[in-house]
């Protein structure tokens, strides 16, 4: 009779208990709803106010943002080689050296950015390709001071740089979350084009709204050095100088670095927006600066010993394949990481790390933003069947390639 009792009890405890569960996971349920329909009611009132009065939610962030934003001054050194077309042959480098005949000089280039205060502190995010091989970075405040900055460090494939000013009780501005971003979203874009910030301190403000998100592309000019991934496209206007400035939304949190447009101009200096301007998203900034502010060495000098090649019509034919999605493994060095994990000739890598490639770029964006040591996980077709390898990069004494 006890022994009945006892089950009867404990079976009692765990349907209540159950229940209990049951409840306890409704009542999250719930929250979570609750929570984020408040934040899309909040950002609704927030569009719905900036068309009701001149003082709006975009004002209201360009007010409290502005004295976060800064302009940019750098020098960089550069070389330049000079050739005598006279001494300058192959037959008197012989015996003479490499640079027999060959005269090289230094001359200071300087340029301008833009740049915005992330902590009271000092530390100042802006571009690589701002600030990155800059000698000397002078850094331009809102209220007319001027600051020599130091790189702390920058990364050339995220185009990300973080510079630091000997200051404190700075204003500075909140980082937000571009993984929640909403494509048809108001956003603002501050910066200094064409150095206007020298003429009063005061940031150049344009607005517009997210146009597209998750753009992926490589640098034309550098496509091994610069990979822009996630890119939150805008039509906020962008122009030569606005490199580094960030991109807020309405209720002022930044959720991308202005990085890159395109132009109907031929040299930099006359950049000016047509509409579209790519921002790096603020969580890759994040990634970067936090390896930044840790010291670590950002290494990416690594190698894959494969040789992939665009599926064309030609290639497509001779495997005898039906689709022209992915790359071909068209070749790979012997005791490189490639044939250690198994890599084949004629192998078809559909997808890196489960993002899917369809193309040539694809494939080098997702390989060359890693690090000497990354594991990367390749999808394969081979002989109709699918099958995964994992590659282990490795530090290349060369230049760094994902080919």
């Amino acid at each position: 009779m006890k022994k009945n009792i006892t089950i009867i009890a404990f079976l009692m405890l765990f349907f209540f208990n159950g229940c209990s569960a049951k409840e306890n996971e409704k009542v999250f349920v719930e929250s979570r709803k609750e929570d984020l329909a408040l934040a899309s009611q909040e950002l609704q009132e927030t569009n719905q106010q900036i068309t009701e009065s001149r003082q709006n939610a975009i004002t209201r962030t360009i007010r409290n943002a502005s004295p976060a934003i800064v302009g940019i001054n750098i020098t960089e050194i550069k070389q330049v080689v000079y050739s005598n077309p006279f001494l300058d042959d192959p037959f008197f480098r012989r015996f003479f050296g490499e640079n027999f005949g060959r005269t090289t000089r230094e001359y200071k280039v300087q340029g301008l950015g833009s740049g915005f205060i992330i902590s009271p502190d000092g530390y100042i995010l802006t571009n690589h390709h701002v600030a990155g091989n800059a000698s000397k970075i002078v850094v331009t405040m809102t209220d007319g001071k001027r600051y020599d900055a130091e790189i702390i460090g920058s990364d050339m494939v995220s185009d990300v740089a973080l510079l630091k000013i000997n200051a404190e009780n700075l204003p500075y501005l909140k980082l937000g979350n571009s993984d929640d971003i909403i494509i048809g979203e108001w956003v603002i874009a501050f910066g200094n084009p064409f150095g206007l910030f020298d003429l009063n301190a005061r940031p150049t403000v344009t607005v517009g709204v997210v146009s597209n998100y998750g753009v992926n592309f490589l640098h034309p000019d550098e496509p091994f050095n610069r990979i822009y991934r996630n890119m939150i496209q805008t039509d906020a206007a962008i122009s030569s100088g606005n490199s580094g400035g960030p991109l807020l939304n309405a209720l002022g949190e930044v959720i991308g670095m202005n990085t890159i447009i395109y132009s109907t101009a031929t040299n930099r200096q006359g950049a000016g927006s047509i509409g579209i301007g790519f921002s790096i998203p603020i969580n890759r900034v994040k990634k970067i600066v936090e390896l930044l502010k840790s010291k670590k060495e950002l290494d990416r000098n690594f190698y894959t010993g494969i040789d992939a090649r665009e599926i064309d019509e030609g290639i497509q034919r001779y495997l005898g394949i039906s689709e022209q999605a992915g790359v071909v493994v068209f070749g790979y060095q012997s005791n490189s990481p490639a044939d250690k994990a198994g890599i084949k000739l004629g192998d078809i890598i559909v997808a890196v790390d489960g993002e899917k490639v369809s193309k040539l770029d694809d494939y080098l964006i997702y390989i060359n933003d890693s690090f000497v040591g990354d594991k990367k996980e390749l999808t394969i077709i081979r002989d109709g069947k699918e099958i995964k390898r994992t590659i282990t990069l490795e530090k290349s004494l060369g230049r760094r390639s994902g080919r």
